[in-house]
């Protein structure tokens, strides 16, 4: 066998660009950091706005703070926000599902770079529970029905991950990290601005063994973005992200498959431009496309090895104006159009093509007394099932020493029907050509309130979302329908805060009530009760450490093995990090993950990984 395997290759690259690293930069002086900028927000309305005006719930993770938090997994990043519950089928590298708001797995859309990763056809479970957050890359989470906005299957609500500009002086770090479960991972990270011209790059590379025999994990993440000002009136730029990930699937630990593996590849791309027209008149376009290919390879005893493939092509024009002539107001308008196609050689046996024309406008209006609006709608056109029609409407009162913001916000959202749901075909399965989209209304209201100086906020939302004509089998189980309702509410509680100088807190609580109202029983894997905390503290002479906790109780699950509702385990995962800068450019790192060795499972028949340690050093150029 050959020892300079694919994941070798990654490890020892990594050490050399260590080694050189060392080499090169020891002589250099420290690079510059940027100032800190004025925050802003833009999944809320699709423009840049300032957050304390904006009537919607968003949380904002910046590669900066992930890193101080040692967070370098998309889940592990996504899994410390309210209202954002996320249950893998097993250790790392495992399929994922996200049920933002309590709304369904395949009900919150992600958005990559400005460029939808998921539909009804497109899965998103594995690039969650796989993929890494780079050092460019910044988190925003949108609450609530946005299907305004973005279209299907943002009902939960809207998850944007974006590479940032490159700015500032030319610089980047390397770092290499090995631990427990046989981990080792390295990563590259370079960024910067030189005259027109601005780059921001991340590599990461790694492997685990994971615990169970057959769960090995080896993954690469590339991330790349490029822009030029061409004049004072053009910008333009580009993207690049790849995943690949290769998981042996050992499947529930009833079942214990030795052999089973399944891997995927996610090419997406973009390039953009932004142009301003007038003063008061902008527009941005981006022409994106997405070619992912996943592959379950399951070797059956005395008998073929059962291979599924599933590959997933999407070419998407995205184009808005935005106008600001008219004295308090903003106002936006655009397309999408998108065009799909799908091959699924297992159940269902799909091979199909969609085309979707998208049409939306939106006022942001700005009154007196510190009072901000929007209004929008959109029309959505698809050639598969009809079209379907989506409206959104927030609020949201600054008072006058801009400490106390009131916001509430009323939208509608919907789902399409998968191809399967549709057209697939089976001995034991028909689809159905007459479905209509799953549809959903939601409202939230809440509070804000801002800690002087930027020290902090403290936020509480009360929110509820109706479902109607969710899709689910007929009674025969041959087919599906229009046939169910469904309706979660709750409570989101969340803060931010520098409690002095040296020290930081995140934490959040959620409370759930997630109804399936058609069958009169509680929607699986929904939470009654979440809560996530991460503390931080800077002790001087370049030591940094903290200590992260999260706690989950009373929800439903599936019995892997007998297919019974049971009540799941409620359980409690704590994790401790540390760092210490030894010289202005090397930091050495390390971690505990689930210091109080918890045995627990996400999702029931999958056991989640033991107590873990990991350390790292990080070079910085």
């Amino acid at each position: 066998m050959n020892p300079f395997t694919a994941s070798s290759r990654v490890y020892l690259a990594a050490a050399c660009l260590i080694a050189n690293a060392l080499r090169v930069a020891a002589q250099t002086p420290a690079p510059t950091v940027p100032a800190q900028l004025d925050p802003y927000v833009t999944t809320a309305t699709r423009t840049a706005a300032d957050p304390k005006t904006v009537g919607s719930v968003v949380d904002v993770l910046s590669a900066a703070e992930m890193a101080r938090r040692q967070v370098t997994t998309l889940n592990g990043a996504l899994g410390g926000n309210a209202g954002t519950p996320l249950f893998a089928s097993g250790a790392m590298g495992a399929t994922t599902s996200l049920f933002l708001r309590g709304a369904n797995s395949n009900q919150t859309l992600f958005l990559v770079d400005g460029l939808r990763l998921n539909d009804p056809n497109t899965d998103y479970a594995v690039f969650l529970g796989g993929s890494c957050v780079s050092a460019c890359d910044s988190l925003e989470i949108a609450h609530g029905p946005q299907s305004t906005l973005y279209g299907g299957e943002a009902i939960g609500g809207v998850v944007s991950l974006r590479a940032e500009r490159g700015s500032g002086p030319a610089g980047g770090r390397t770092s290499f990290e090995a631990g427990s479960f046989g981990t080792v991972q390295g990563a590259l990270h370079a960024q910067g601005e030189r005259g027109a011209t601005a780059w921001n790059f991340s590599g990461q590379g790694g492997h685990t063994d994971n615990e169970r025999d057959n769960n090995a994990f080896d993954s690469a993440n590339v991330t790349l973005r490029l822009d030029r000002t061409v004049s004072e009136r053009i910008a333009i730029g580009g993207t690049l992200r790849w995943f690949h990930g290769v998981y042996g699937d050992p499947g529930d630990r009833y079942t214990n498959d030795p052999d089973n593996q399944s891997r995927e590849s996610n090419l997406l791309t973009t390039a953009f431009a932004t142009v301003t027209l007038a003063p008061d008149w902008s527009a941005h376009v981006l022409l994106g496309g997405q070619d992912r290919r996943f592959v379950s390879e399951n070797p059956r005893a005395g008998r073929a090895t059962q291979v599924t493939v599933v590959k997933n092509r999407r070419g998407v024009l995205d184009a808005q104006t935005s106008y600001r002539g008219v004295e308090r107001h903003r106002l936006t308008a655009g397309l999408t159009a998108e065009a799909n196609h799908t091959r699924n050689t297992g159940f269902g046996d799909i091979n199909r093509k969609q085309t979707l024309l998208a049409l939306f406008a939106q006022d942001e209006m700005t009154l007196a007394h510190g009072v901000a609006l929007t209004a929008g709608l959109r029309n959505d056109d698809f050639d598969t099932f009809g079209r379907a029609t989506t409206g959104r409407a927030t609020a949201a009162w600054l008072t006058a020493n801009r400490a106390l913001k009131l916001r509430s916000s009323y939208g509608t959202a919907f789902r399409s029907p998968s191809f399967l749901d549709l057209y697939g075909q089976s001995a034991f399965y028909v689809g159905n050509p007459n479905l209509r989209p799953e549809r959903a209304r939601g409202w939230d209201a809440g509070a804000d309130y801002y800690f002087a100086q930027r020290r902090g906020t403290l936020s509480a939302t009360w929110f509820e979302t109706d479902f109607t004509n969710l899709i689910a089998s007929t009674p025969s189980f041959r087919s599906v329908e229009n046939i169910q309702r469904a309706r979660t509410r709750g409570a989101e509680v969340s803060a931010t805060a520098s409690l002095r100088p040296a020290l930081e807190l995140r934490a959040n609580y959620t409370y759930l009530e997630a109804q399936n109202l058609t069958a009169g029983t509680r929607l699986l894997r929904r939470p009654r009760h979440r809560v996530g905390a991460d503390l931080r503290h800077d002790f001087g002479r370049g030591v940094t450490g903290g200590i992260g906790a999260s706690f989950v109780a009373q929800r439903e699950d599936v019995h892997a093995r007998t297919f019974r509702t049971v009540d799941g385990e409620d359980y409690s995962v704590v994790r401790v990090y540390g760092a210490w800068r030894i010289a202005p450019r090397l930091t050495l790192k390390a971690r505990l993950e689930n210091l109080l060795d918890e045995s627990f499972e996400e999702v029931n028949g999958y056991p989640a990984l033991g107590r873990g340690g990991f350390a790292g050093v990080e070079w910085s150029f």
